[in-house]
């Protein structure tokens, strides 16, 4: 018998979430969390379950304008070094939101590794804007090349960390938001005071500054007024801006 051939793994778009419009404007990808180093492909169970819950709101509050939301499903959830593959799966799927329809706008949004893997898949043609919530970034090494931010010039960039964040680093994600924020003022990020990487204790809250910045990274819609001074205020300000408790119930604009 001759050996069977080895079964190649490849990215994959989930179905889109809710009812696809009949005419898409613009596009969500939702990029799960992972680990360091695997090959196992299933995403971490709270992870795949907070894209979901973020999807279902992009999904909701965007059907008017025209939104197709899609969870990337990755080869391997593991990052494994300089494979980086989430970043490329997230390049991948954009080129298929491309293929489907057409040239829209695309945001990317990512949680923990996925996070990481929006920002470095950040500079594809197709994106204009980046969500990145509790990043897994690398910590920093004299050694190796920084994480890069260059590819982020001309998209428009949200960042929110928790400040009790034990998994991944908030230092670092300011850090790298420091830098970004030197090539491209469009950058912002918010800090979750007491909550900790799946930021259970404000998920509503961090749900709707996601969608607030979705929505208007997307279609151009006027964002909240957090939002709005946090993209205006000088490093680090607008780099450590407190995400309000009860953000969302009631959105000055």
């Amino acid at each position: 018998m001759g050996q069977q051939a080895t079964r190649v793994r490849t990215a994959g778009l989930g179905r889109v979430v809710g009812a696809e419009p009949a005419s898409v404007c613009g596009a969500v990808l939702l990029l799960p969390g992972g680990e360091e180093v695997s090959t196992r492909r299933r995403s971490p169970m709270w992870a795949a379950a907070f894209v979901r819950s973020l999807g279902r709101r992009f999904a909701r509050e965007g059907r008017a304008e025209g939104v197709a939301v899609h969870a990337v499903r990755y080869r391997c959830r593991g990052w494994n070094g300089s494979e980086a593959r989430p970043a490329a799966d997230a390049e991948w799927a954009a080129d298929e939101i491309v293929r489907r329809y057409g040239d829209v706008p695309v945001c990317l949004v990512g949680v923990d590794m996925g996070g990481r893997a929006a920002l470095r898949a950040g500079g594809h043609e197709a994106v204009n804007s980046v969500v990145a919530l509790a990043p897994w970034l690398p910590e920093e090494d004299v050694a190796a090349p920084a994480e890069p931010v260059k590819q982020l010039v001309g998209r428009r960039v949200l960042i929110v960390h928790g400040t009790n964040d034990r998994c991944t680093e908030p230092e670092l994600s300011f850090r790298l938001a420091a830098r970004a924020k030197k090539v491209n003022r469009e950058v912002c990020r918010f800090e979750v005071h007491s909550d900790g990487h799946r930021l259970l204790g404000h998920r509503d809250e961090v749900v709707s500054l996601a969608a607030d910045f979705v929505r208007g990274a997307l279609f151009g819609h006027p964002v909240s007024r957090p939002v709005e001074d946090a993209l205006a205020a000088p490093p680090p300000i607008g780099l450590r801006m407190p995400l309000a408790a009860g953000f969302g119930r009631s959105l000055r604009r």
